[in-house]
């Protein structure tokens, strides 16, 4: 049986399709037959050499799939389950954050996608302990962006402290599944696109969000926090000018361009500013008990595994509406 991927061999090269034998896995590893992977950001970064990565490299890291063999030592899944393998792929267990409950800032990780092969894929490798198990009611096209975007998006929410009214920049993947978790939980909603993006903007508004405008814009009323997802360092600043005193800005993305110098006293009255730096089990335990009643409606554009590179220029150039997914057994 052969695995088909898509690779790239170094930073700002197209994605190159590889066939090659199936791995087998090793001691508490899984294999896992890959139904879809969801396109995020990070893969962007990753194939523009903007993170550390090792190449060749396969990306993505928001993958479903089935398991298909259990390496040695594996009793939490069994053959046929399915599973999702997000970005977070395995931690020392041993250092300073990993011995204080926090993974996510592990010294020595490995990510999917991006330092272990990722799912853009057939087949994908993965550590047993830092796999999901995902709910039944998600079918594998909506459950693929929910491990990272819907992920990010929960701790960037959750970092936000209590909140009545939230700021979300950049309307894409990571922003228009936490637009639906905060108007689900009653909060007021405020959509920051690209200035006029009317269509963005009405999907905003099609979502729950009861104001949306351009980054550029101001929200009718102050806002208690501002969730940052486009890697634009400037949108910070913008960000400072409409939270209130007390206020939290949010920067949930991995990359970010330079934030442009700003007055102190926009940062005056005790806002603060804030990073996201990848995620633990425990958001992801959590995130999926708190939407196991949200109605969820997740927006996605689906590739077949050979247009990862479409898919990637398609993102790059804010042509996404929701998340983008590859499916590697949709046919060419």
């Amino acid at each position: 049986m052969a695995m088909r991927a898509m690779v790239v061999d170094a930073p700002g090269r197209p994605l190159r399709l590889r066939e090659s034998g199936v791995p087998v896995p090793g001691e508490g590893e899984v294999l896992v037959a890959v139904s879809a992977c969801g396109v995020c950001r990070s893969d962007l970064h990753v194939a523009d050499g903007e993170i550390a990565a090792r190449y060749p490299v396969v990306p993505g890291h928001e993958i479903v799939g089935r398991v298909v063999t259990l390496g040695a030592g594996v009793t939490c899944f069994a053959v046929g389950d399915r599973i999702g393998v997000p970005w977070l792929g395995r931690t020392c267990g041993h250092c300073r954050y990993c011995r204080e409950g926090r993974e996510n800032l592990c010294d020595y990780p490995v990510f999917t996608g991006a330092t272990r092969d990722g799912g853009y894929a057939t087949h994908a490798m993965a550590d047993a302990q830092f796999c999901i198990a995902l709910p039944d009611r998600l079918s594998d096209c909506e459950a693929a962006p929910l491990l990272c975007a819907g992920l990010i998006g929960w701790r960037a929410f959750r970092l936000a402290g209590p909140v009545r009214r939230i700021g979300l920049y950049g309307f894409g993947a990571a922003a228009h599944i936490v637009a639906q978790v905060a108007v689900w939980l009653g909060l007021s909603v405020a959509a920051f696109t690209r200035d006029g993006d009317a269509e963005g903007q009405a999907f905003a508004r099609s979502l729950g969000c009861d104001w949306a405008g351009g980054s550029s814009e101001a929200p009718p009323a102050p806002l208690d926090a501002a969730l940052i997802f486009a890697p634009v360092g400037a949108l910070v600043p913008a960000a400072l000018k409409v939270v209130r005193k007390g206020g939290r800005v949010i920067c949930a993305g991995i990359h970010m361009s330079d934030i442009p110098a700003f007055p102190y006293a926009d940062l005056w009255g005790e806002r603060q500013i804030l990073s996201i730096a990848n995620l633990t089990r425990d958001d992801a335990s959590t995130f999926f008990a708190a939407i196991r009643t949200v109605p969820l409606r997740i927006v996605t554009e689906t590739f077949a595994l050979e247009d990862a590179n479409l898919a990637l220029d398609r993102l790059r150039a804010g042509r996404i509406t929701g998340a983008a997914v590859i499916l590697p057994g949709t046919p060419v």
